[in-house]
């Protein structure tokens, strides 16, 4: 077999590697040329081949032996019976089979988004996870509530269990697959015969022929129905975030559990607060009369009514925090954030004679003209403006 590449200098390795050697060196070189990770890349897939063709030799202490001592020889069949000739390279690509997870943890097709062991498709699968979103008030973010919902969720089939096939009957094993759910197909390329192992044709994966089907779900083994379910939502949830109902989702298959129910919360606006994070904020109008001379006055909160004192002589939009009137943590209820509060000092409008009267008076009184000066409130800078202008 003249031509071959050295199965050891394919692995980068010497003759004398031990097993843990080889398997690391493997391991390193089948990330490297995976054709999952190297998408159209033909001379890739040729490398991934040669250096699975060399641990296949090399992992197998009675196959390096025989390679060590007679070389490519010991494996050349061409002058054998049956003359088939070649290395013979048997394996899923796509989910890279036993060879891999022996050392990858069965997670070597994840790596590269190959969904994982095709060999187990077979097996128990999850349910898909199922998404809704509900509106709740304000108050019920503040507060907590409990609401009802209901949405269609796949559901075992109760008639057959699941099974597909209709009552007094049992699915067969798939002949073509012989149950396995996967099925083999050769080719012959330059390289030698390559076995690649795929979803059955027949059975779909399912390993099973349902000759007479259920009824109520037409051999599906499952139906979608309408169901109705309570979902507690805590005290303190934002806008934005879900609650995960456990297993309240899609059926699995094969007896594999139900996904997930997620639901996402919006929550609606409030006619006078807002809330950023878990702080509350809110706009309280006060008179000028109140700002200048001073009152008491009754604060809003989520939790009941507030006095507050507003000292004489507050000045428009002055900000003030009232501590833990705000939202409670949504992960700890004993945390609570702030209500912080903007004082909007209102000015009257429309006022009546003797109105304006008295507050001349009190501009007079207090030697601060409210008709504009010369000098405006700019000072020498307004009086030189106010030149300009005059000229």
């Amino acid at each position: 077999m003249a031509g071959k590449a050295d199965y050891y200098e394919t692995l980068g390795v010497s003759k004398g590697a031990g097993d843990d050697e080889i398997k690391k060196a493997y391991r390193k070189m089948a990330k490297k040329y995976h054709p999952d990770a190297n998408q159209n890349s033909a001379e890739a897939e040729a490398k991934f081949k040669e250096v699975s063709e060399a641990y296949e030799i090399l992992s197998d202490s009675q196959k390096k032996a025989a390679y060590d001592q007679f070389g490519h020889s010991a494996f050349d069949n061409s002058r054998g019976p049956g003359g088939g000739g070649g290395f013979r390279y048997e394996g899923n690509m796509g989910d890279m089979g036993d060879i891999f997870e022996s050392f990858f943890g069965g997670g070597f097709g994840d790596m590269f988004g190959g969904g994982g062991r095709g060999a187990r498709r077979n097996g128990p699968r999850r349910g898909a996870d199922v998404q809704t979103r509900i509106t709740i008030t304000f108050e019920e973010a503040f507060f907590g509530t409990r609401k009802d919902i209901t949405l269609p969720i796949t559901e075992i089939c109760d008639t057959c269990s699941g099974t597909g096939a209709k009552a007094g009957t049992t699915p067969e094993s798939c002949r073509h697959c012989r149950g396995t759910g996967q099925e083999r197909v050769e080719q012959q390329t330059v390289f030698g015969t390559i076995a690649n192992v795929r979803t059955c044709s027949v059975c779909k994966g399912s390993g099973k022929i349902v000759k007479e089907p259920c009824t109520k779900c037409n051999g599906g083994g499952k139906i979608k129905r309408s169901k109705t379910l309570e979902v507690n939502i805590p005290r303190g949830i934002d806008e934005g975030q879900s609650i995960r109902l456990a297993e309240k989702g899609e059926a699995g298959e094969r007896g594999g559990k139900n996904g997930d129910l997620l639901v996402g919360i919006s929550i609606q606006s409030h006619d006078n607060f807002h809330r950023k994070g878990n702080n509350i904020y809110l706009d309280i109008p006060i008179t000028f009369v109140q700002a200048t001379l001073g009152t008491d006055i009754v604060i809003p909160t989520m939790e009941g009514a507030e006095k507050y004192t507003v000292k004489a002589g507050t000045q428009p939009e002055t900000v003030v925090t009232i501590r833990g009137k705000g939202f409670p943590s949504v992960r700890n209820n004993k945390i609570f954030g702030d209500l912080i509060i903007t004082l909007k000092v209102v000015v009257p409008t429309n006022l009546s004679d003797s109105q304006k009267d008295l507050l001349r008076e009190f501009a007079k009184d207090s030697g601060d003209s409210y008709k504009e000066s010369k000098k405006g409130i700019f000072g020498k800078f307004g009086e030189k403006i106010k030149d300009k202008l005059d000229h």
